[in-house]
């Protein structure tokens, strides 16, 4: 059996730097034969690469701090029927409150309120589409 004899390397399939090969223009992403150190295929694309470098930064958007959302639970013990904000676990009886949903302290009484007794049920309607 005899062996082929190995051949010369293949020859590369892709250009070189200095060949005119296409490139891809880096704002609308087109091929072009560039032209000496032509970077975008159009004057349209070379300006808009212009203004997106230049352009003046957005706002910044500040992210509030994050809260923890049983500070802001109310819960319900049910044994004694006291309500609790923040707090699972009633004092007076020693059990575990039931969640009633997110509220906050009533600003006339200061006992906890959830957003759910405030809002009339008739006007809340839940529709599936």
């Amino acid at each position: 059996m005899t062996v082929p004899a190995p051949t010369s390397t293949p020859p590369d399939r892709t250009p070189s730097r200095d060949d005119d090969g296409t490139t891809p223009c880096p704002v609308c992403h087109q091929s072009f034969a560039p032209v000496g150190r032509q970077t975008y295929c159009s004057t349209a694309c070379r300006k808009t690469a212009f203004r997106r470098r230049h352009q003046q930064p957005g706002p910044v958007v500040t992210i509030p701090k994050v809260r923890r959302r049983r500070e802001i639970t109310v819960y319900e013990c049910p044994d004694c029927g006291d309500r609790l904000l923040g707090e699972q676990r009633c004092e007076t009886c020693g059990t575990f409150a039931r969640r009633i949903g997110i509220g906050g302290a009533c600003p006339n009484c200061d006992g906890p309120v959830a957003i759910s007794d405030l809002l009339d049920q008739a006007v809340v309607t839940i529709t599936n589409k």
